[in-house]
């Protein structure tokens, strides 16, 4: 069988991750050492990288705070003295993060921007070249890397070259063996769930699945779950369970007991051996690699094309280009 995009960039994310190990972010972190506040800005998968950034970045004593790119630009108001920003755009042309970043280059704060290689933002620390297919994955968990850098530069106990490495060395281990068996194509819908940063991987393992396989799948921090999100869900649909052991209030396994009474085929993903070690955050990166290779399995099976994920009406350019500040309409770019 022909290797799609996603499978290409889905192997290429060790070696990624042992360049992020190495980068040096010293200068960039300067710029949010002395801030009241640091505001962490995504859109789609970005927002999943700025949602855990805001976690490492408090782990560093940083008032840390993450944003969706709309509701930066929109809602939020413009950044206030004692703001820093760091914006998350693979691309460089996502349209409420070009918003976003010319506002604080309008106001003078401190700005960090995460940009993939090649985006002409002076600012910005790169990590990848151009994702191949549409389910982005390598730039998600090279950004998640450079985000960790920058905690650990700040004094967080995340983020450590040699942390980094032993991260990569466990994705390449998920690559050989994803230990996937278990999880079956639902006849309806997939749920996904997990506590902290393991609900917020849940999001976006469903994202990548949604994408690649165009079927049906949310992701709950486990608590949402229970709190009405369950309601529809029955024998039909199917249920993943992210390290149900990490939940020191016991939620999660209850939930995953509840849906199989329910009749819900559930399914638990836990780190593998040796890599319990890694800290939390951290263990996000070869967990989402492993729901990476579930979108691309998912894919295979329902005879779907994971690198072409936005089209019809969703593909239009007007879409994409609303929001971007005036005269920098591209048309169609998603992270």
């Amino acid at each position: 069988m022909t290797a799609t995009a996603l499978q290409r960039m889905i192997l290429s994310q060790p070696e990624a991750l042992e360049r992020m190990a190495g980068l040096d972010v010293a200068a960039a972190a300067e710029h949010l050492a002395g801030a009241r506040r640091v505001l962490v800005v995504g859109t789609g998968t970005s927002q999943h990288a700025a949602e855990l950034g805001a976690m490492l970045l408090e782990g560093a004593g940083c008032d840390a705070r993450w944003l969706s790119g709309a509701q930066a630009a929109r809602w939020a108001g413009r950044p206030r003295e004692g703001d820093a920003l760091v914006v998350i755009t693979h691309t460089a042309q996502t349209a409420f993060a070009q918003r976003v970043r010319g506002a604080a280059l309008d106001a003078g704060v401190p700005l960090v921007s995460i940009t993939g290689q090649g985006r002409g933002w002076p600012e910005a620390l790169e990590t990848v070249g151009p994702e191949e297919s549409e389910t982005y994955s390598v730039s998600y968990t090279a950004t998640l890397a450079v985000l960790a850098r920058l905690a650990h530069e700040l004094g967080g106990p995340e983020g450590s070259p040699e942390q980094l490495e032993r991260t990569a060395a466990a994705v390449r281990e998920v690559i050989a063996d994803p230990r996937l068996d278990a999880v079956a194509v639902p006849a309806r819908s997939l749920a996904l769930i997990g506590c902290g940063p393991w609900g917020v991987t849940a999001r976006e393992g469903a994202l990548k699945i949604r994408e690649g396989a165009r079927m049906l799948a949310e992701g709950f921090e486990a608590d949402r779950l229970l709190h009405g999100a369950a309601v529809p869900y029955g024998p039909a649909d199917g249920l993943v369970v992210l390290e149900p052991g990490a939940d020191a209030d016991k939620l999660t396994p209850a939930l995953a007991e509840a849906a199989a009474r329910e009749g819900m085929t559930v399914a638990t993903l836990e780190a593998p051996p040796g890599h319990g070690d890694l800290p939390p955050v951290l263990a996000q990166i070869p967990l989402t690699v492993r729901l990476q290779l579930l979108a691309d399995r998912f894919a295979r099976l329902r005879r779907q094309d994971p690198d072409t994920a936005i089209v019809g009406a969703w593909a239009e350019a007007e879409l994409w280009d609303l929001g971007k500040p005036a005269g920098q309409a591209e048309g169609p770019e998603n992270q």
